[in-house]
This record gives C-alpha cells, structure tokens and sequence, in this order.
C-alpha cells in the first residue's frame, strides 16, 4: 500500500502554460510588508475614509428591508435596476440611448471587466498595446489570454526651472505610438486618468489614439474607473464619444473608486451590443453573478446622483475637491523633504522622485532589482512609511529606466496624511543633523 502510494505522487506538470512567468505579483509582496512594518500604509489604493452616508444607508436598507430576493441570485449580466440606472447616467455622459441589458454589463469590480476583455478578445498571436506606466495586471491578464504585449512609454518631458513636475509633462510621442500598431495589433488598452502618474489625457492625446484605432481597425479597451477623481478643471474626456469610437470601445468603470467602497467589487462594462456580447459569454462562463445586494445599494447611489448630477450636493463634485486639498497637502509635505512630486491631475495617487534619497539607500552594483523597489521596502522597514516602486508598473525591459520614482495613495484620512508628515519631517531632520 504504501509503495503505491508513493508511485501515486504526480510527476507530470500541472501548471498551465499560460501561467508561466506571470506568478509574481507586486501587491502580494508590498502588502505584506505593509502589514508587518508600516506605520502609515500609503502604498495601496483604498481610502481609509468612509463611503457616503446615502451609499450606506442603501446597503442596511437592502441587506435589513422587506425585499427577501435581494438576498438571492439576481440577472447575471446585472442587477435590472443597476444597469437601468447605469444606461440611463452613461447615455446622458455619451450623448447616445443606452440599451441596459445589451450595452451595460456588471462585473465582479473593474478588474473582473479587464479579465473578460482581454479573454474575450486576445487570443495567439494577436498584440495588445500597452502605454507605460500601467496597472500592473494589464501585462499577465494579456499573456493569459494568449496575446503578446506591446508596450509604448509616456515620455516625460522636462518641466520649466522652478516649477514642480506635472503627469501632464508625461506624454505619448505620436510617431512612436504609430509605430507599435501592427497587422497583428487587436487593441489598445488605455487608462485615463491615470494609475499610477495620475495623468489625464487630453482631447487631443485621444484624438491621435482614436484615429490610429480607427486607420488599423483595432478595438480600445478604455479603463476609466478614475473618471470622477479629476482636478484643477481639467476635464475627462471619454474616448467612445469620440468620431469612429463607440463601436470599437469597451468602457470599464467602477463603484468602488467612484463611492470610494473598493471592498465592494461592483464594476461595470459599457459599449456597443457587438462587443458586450462575447464579455457575457466570459462573464456566464467564469464567475457568472455579483453580489445582489451590493449592486441594489449602487443602483440607489447612482439614481442619487442622477438627481443631483453637477450640483454641489453632488457626491461626484464633493469628492474631488476633497482629494484634490489631500493631493495639495502630499505634494507640500514630499516637496519640502526634497522627494519631488509629481503633481497628479487626477486618481488617487502621486508619484515622487527619489533621487535625492541615494544616500539614505545606496545602490548596489549588479543587482536585478529596480532600485525604487529596495528602496521601497528599505522606507517601509526602517520608516514605516509604505508606498509602491514605480517599475512595478513598468514591462521588465523597461524597469530600470524608472527606477528612481515611487507612488503614494493619497485617498487618506487627515490624520493618516498628517503621520505620513511627521515621518518625512522627522526623517528629514535626521538628514539634516549634524
């Protein structure tokens, strides 16, 4: 018996292809660290504030009311009321009738949405462009699928003397982006606002990817969960508003950025009928339901702020305004110890230089890790502050090019900002010591 349960012991692979190389993950690694080290956690993207009393006040009334299917399966594709409400808000943002059982679809939060493009549309062979940085799970969700990425950077271009860099100074070179499209190329994914720079693209930064998309008859996987979060009147502009673009986009958005409830997991997909069908097919195919009552309770906020859309009740206008004294007390705090923000025009989160910091954590000759990423867990280690490399949001050929940046989340209470300060103005202190 026992001789044959030895022989029993699998020899054979179990590991899918698909998965090969892509086991590594910064958020398991960063996470932990912040865990067991950090004092103040500036490193992921979740607000430590509460969500509006309106949203929580629909959750009890959904979770505790007379309505007992509410506890049960809803539609797959999305809860009726949430997606009517969605088509109805959406329609009014695009200029066009929405159809909320074929142009409306609910996900498990916008990640489960990018997980469904991308098996929806990748397959071998084909190319996904990716601009740098990016949301790190673009690259593996892409190689799962089958599909090889091709990335094309943000370049950053020298701010004038004296002035504090902006993520609008980061900017796609035009002849570079039309370089990467290809017969083989069947999307692009774009991220505006942007994580982690917080860059918002401009019109016209989109209209050079939306003719480019259009000449090459490549889809556009648009991740806009941030499109609530802009400042300084910057304004955001939806590429499948755009000539040539409703028909080609898959819009991604989500509750849990736009009601700051990111343990909630509701996202959603808007696009035409032709696109969301295959997403579906994914969807029924994979996790088939989201929550019911969480999709109930963000069916109420956004009726909300149907209501109030553009008045200064509005949750939507109250939020940024907000973020944007957060982002403005973050940006003195890091600019007064010598890390140079970038100042953000949109997202939760700013990226810093830390180039004047090499003292503090020196580099090591030949070593493979990007050295935001030692000096990163050297902060949260001996400082207790964490926050995230920037290369993590880099492809491998081209981490150690951005290497001397690191992104703060700066979706905190005023306490957790004000103990993020007395580290760097204490740290700096001891720079400063004789």
């Amino acid at each position: 018996f026992l001789s044959l349960s030895l022989q029993a012991e699998m020899s054979r692979p179990v590991q899918a292809r698909r998965l090969e190389g892509i086991d590594k993950n910064i958020w398991v690694e960063f996470v932990k660290l912040a865990a067991t080290y950090s004092k103040v956690n500036l490193g992921q993207g979740f607000p430590d504030f509460p969500p509006p009393d309106f949203l929580k006040e629909a959750f009890l009334r959904a979770v505790s009311g007379e309505n007992k299917m509410l506890h049960q399966y809803t539609r797959a594709f999305g809860h009726p009321p949430l997606v009517k409400t969605l088509a109805q808000f959406f329609g009014k943002l695009l200029g066009r009738d929405l159809d909320p059982m074929t142009n409306v679809m609910v996900t498990v939060g916008a990640y489960q949405a990018l997980f469904n493009c991308f098996q929806a549309f990748v397959e071998e062979g084909d190319e996904v462009i990716i601009i740098e940085p990016f949301f790190d799970c673009y690259e593996p969700m892409v190689k799962m699928a089958g599909g090889t990425p091709v990335f094309v950077p943000l370049r950053l271009k020298a701010p004038k003397d004296g002035e504090l860099m902006s993520s609008a100074d980061w900017q796609l070179d035009p002849a570079e982006l039309a370089s990467k499209f290809s017969t083989q190329t069947k999307a692009i994914i774009l991220n505006s606002p942007n994580n982690p720079l917080g860059k918002v693209f401009s019109r016209g930064e989109l209209e050079v990817i939306a003719e480019l998309c259009v000449k090459h008859d490549v889809l556009c996987i648009s991740d806009e969960v941030y499109e609530w979060l802009v400042y300084d009147g910057k304004e955001h502009v939806r590429i499948a508003s755009l000539q040539g673009m409703w028909d080609r986009t898959v819009s991604i958005g989500s509750a849990g950025k736009t009601f700051s409830i990111t343990g909630w997991k509701v996202g959603w997909t808007v696009g035409p009928n032709r696109l969301l069908q295959h997403l579906r097919t994914v969807h029924q195919n994979s996790v088939y339901h989201c929550a019911t009552v969480a999709q109930e309770a963000v069916a109420q906020g956004f009726q909300r702020e149907l209501e109030h859309y553009g008045k200064p009740e509005s949750y939507f206008v109250q939020l940024p305004k907000e973020l944007q004294q957060k982002r403005d007390w973050l940006v003195q705090s890091l600019d007064a110890v010598g890390m140079k923000p970038i100042v953000p025009e949109g997202t939760y989160f700013l990226v810093a230089d830390i180039s004047e910091f090499k003292s503090d954590v020196p580099d090591v000759p030949d070593s493979d890790e990007p050295y935001d990423s030692r000096f990163a867990k050297w902060m949260v280690k001996n400082k207790g502050l964490a926050a995230i490399p920037l290369s993590a949001f880099y492809c491998e050929a081209h981490k150690n090019s951005y290497s001397h940046f690191i992104r703060f989340c700066f979706a905190k209470e005023e306490a957790t900002l004000k103990a993020a300060n007395d580290i760097l103005q204490k740290w700096k202190q001891e720079k400063t010591s004789p």
